[in-house]
């Protein structure tokens, strides 16, 4: 991996490697303000090997708040924050950028509870947000233009190393470049210079109020891949323009917008999109500029970035969910323990996911990210103890993983020949084959920390009674929920499980019926796997949509499949019955019966945890016993890896 590892001049910039963490926004924020959380946060992947950071949006002006939680730029308070992220980040040899921001009439929430007015170039509204923009008028332009300039030396002054303009996703500048969205008659509209105008006049703000020690550059969706966004010619025209008249030291390259729901899914990619494939965009920018070019888009393992960077594609790679998944991932690369890194999955869970619910991101795999002043050093035990581990599922996993690392004898029964739990089931689903990395990663961090594995091996409570450990934690996971059901005439009913081991293939040909309780996964990915075999599928959810309950990136890509692959959807039912030829069900809200004509059903009802050991250990006296994961309460894989965390920093 050379051509990774070799260091790159950024305009006054010298970054050592070609791996950098793209502006994210993190809930870290509070009132506009640099946390502790977020200081540590950016530490741990300074420390990691990153070679820069880019720290998430900050807001250039009032009218920038885009959600409840973004940082402000627009005062000086704000200096001191900025200031506490670089003295953590610097003494790694880490270089960090701020992205200066506004997002025009993408505005996602409100601070209070009450829409504020959002503005644009032009009132043309947002399709996804459901915004109607006012048309900003020039004593606002000035305004903004200004709090670029600001904002951009408060970053300074901070101590940063430079400032990004974000023009990608469909935000302000882009919104100008756009002529779809800027129908303005004045000198900020019309002809291609005059879209270019405002972006123009925010670099050479920012350019006058920085100096030449600090690196200026921009943010760009090349393509943003909906009918009404900024074509590829623009944002190419707008880069070579831009470069030739000396105002950028390098570019970064994305795809998408934030504007509607196909062209949001671009911002963070879900697993079904191709490894690296934005880099063929960032290779169009290289062709006519002639600053850095930086790219960003599924790239989470160090040899995608070495064969983008080494093919003259971009000169560095934005790896951010991979190092939100292992902030120690360049560390590893460069001293060739790529074994051992832990790779991003594109879930999309708790990173975006908890961001578009409003809570501090974090990961799956790795819920250490985002909890780093609590978990952010691995604190050994007073004394080693004998811990048991039942149950080879991530939750199982991770606390073997922990309880060893941190200095106990640790032992896993698992009663199958082969860990994974449901995550086996899951990485067998149409498009969802990368989901296994998370057992094999978790896998390789309890191997590697010492802890022992009795596999195909059916621990009973006597057993561990017989063993006497210090600690027992229970990780023995769920069993599918079969819900009663009035039924008649031998219907055809098989378990969603029981679908996904046979690989979709069943023998009944005829209408396949998922009733899908919890909108997760299962039921989507099921009805999926049925209509690729051939099946004619029915997805009845008791929900609104399909997959409610999924991150809406990963959910967009499979409810669009759905709709290419002819799967029917019948929203707001629960079921009720079956016979030989029909399903019944009962509308939600007016419950009224709904029959689908079917020759079987497919039960995603959730599941039941199988709890039998952990209520018969808890009962024994003097034994400390835990339990964790989906046989504590039936979740997903986010929460049992959390509580197998939580539970082995305690015992």
């Amino acid at each position: 991996m050379d051509k990774l590892f070799e260091p790159l001049d950024i305009g006054p910039v010298t970054i050592k490697n070609r791996i950098f963490s793209s502006g994210h926004d993190t809930v870290m924020a509070n009132d506009g303000f640099v946390t502790d959380q977020l200081v540590e946060y950016h530490r741990a992947r300074a420390e990691g090997g990153a070679g820069l950071i880019v720290m998430q949006v900050s807001g250039v002006h009032e009218s920038a708040r885009y959600t409840s939680h973004v940082l402000m730029a627009t005062d000086d308070a704000s200096v001191p924050g900025y200031a506490k992220v670089a003295e953590a980040v610097h003494p790694s040899g880490c270089k960090l950028f701020g992205q200066l921001f506004h997002p025009g009439r993408e505005v996602m929430e409100s601070q209070d509870g009450s829409m504020p007015v959002s503005w644009s170039a032009s009132p043309v509204p947002n399709e996804r947000f459901k915004v109607m923009p006012r048309e900003l008028d020039g004593k606002m332009i000035e305004e903004i233009v200004a709090g670029f300039a600001l904002a951009a030396g408060r970053l300074r002054a901070a101590g940063l190393d430079g400032v990004e303009i974000v023009a990608s996703h469909g935000y302000l500048p882009a919104q100008f470049l756009n002529p779809a969205l800027n129908r303005r008659t004045d000198s900020y509209g019309g002809s291609f210079e005059n879209r270019l105008r405002f972006l123009r006049e925010v670099l050479e703000s920012v350019r006058g109020a920085v100096g030449a020690t600090t690196a200026v550059g921009v943010r760009i969706s090349v393509d943003e891949l909906d009918p009404s966004g900024m074509a590829e010619a623009d944002a190419l025209a707008a880069c070579s323009r831009l470069d030739r008249d000396g105002l950028l030291d390098f570019v970064s390259v994305t795809v998408g917008t934030s504007a509607s729901l196909a062209g949001s899914d671009h911002i963070v990619p879900p697993m079904s999109y191709a490894v690296g494939y934005t880099a063929t965009y960032a290779r169009k920018v290289k062709a006519v500029v002639k600053v850095p070019v930086l790219v960003a888009g599924r790239i989470n393992q160090p040899q995608d970035a070495e064969r983008i960077i080494r093919e003259g594609m971009a000169d560095a790679c934005a790896m951010t969910r991979a190092l939100i998944c292992d902030p120690e991932m360049p560390a590893k690369a460069l001293q060739g323990r790529t074994e051992e890194i832990r790779a991003c999955v594109a879930c999309n869970q708790a990173c975006i996911g908890h961001f578009h619910s409003g809570y501090p991101i974090s990961c799956i795999q790795h819920p250490e990210t985002g909890r780093e002043l609590h978990y952010g050093k691995v604190r050994m035990a007073p004394r080693a103890r004998r811990v048991v581990v039942v149950g080879g599922g991530p939750a199982g996993l991770k606390a073997a993983a922990v309880a060893a690392g941190r200095g106990h004898s640790v032992t896993l029964f698992e009663a199958e020949r082969r860990v994974g739990g449901q995550v086996r089931l899951a990485s067998a689903l149409p498009e969802r084959e990368e989901f296994g990395g998370v057992i094999d990663n978790l896998y390789g961090e309890a191997s590697r920390s010492g802890a022992q594995f009795e596999l195909g091996h059916l621990v009973s409570g006597a057993e561990v009674r017989r063993l006497a450990p210090d600690a027992v934690i229970v990780a023995t996971g769920a069993r599918p929920r079969v819900p009663d059901l009035e039924t008649m005439r031998s219907p055809s009913v098989i378990d969603a499980w029981a679908v996904i081991q046979a690989g979709g293939r069943l023998k009944t040909r005829g209408r396949t019926v998922v009733a899908d309780w919890r909108g997760d996964w299962v039921g989507i990915g099921v009805a999926r796997m049925l209509a690729a075999n051939g099946h004619s599928v029915v997805l009845a959810v008791t929900g609104y949509a399909p997959g409610e309950s999924l991150q809406q990136y990963v959910r967009d890509s499979y409810v669009g499949a759905l709709y290419r692959e002819r799967v029917e959807i019948v929203p707001l039912v629960r079921i009720v019955g079956a016979d030989d030829d029909s399903v019944y069900f009962q509308h939600v809200l007016t419950k009224e019966p709904v029959i689908v004509e079917a020759s079987q059903l497919v039960l995603a009802q959730g599941s039941l945890p199988d709890d039998s050991l952990l209520r018969e250990l808890t009962n024994e006296t003097g034994l400390a016993v835990f339990g964790i994961g989906d046989c504590l309460s039936p979740r997903t894989v986010e929460e049992a890896v959390l509580e197998g965390l939580k539970t082995a920093w305690v015992v």
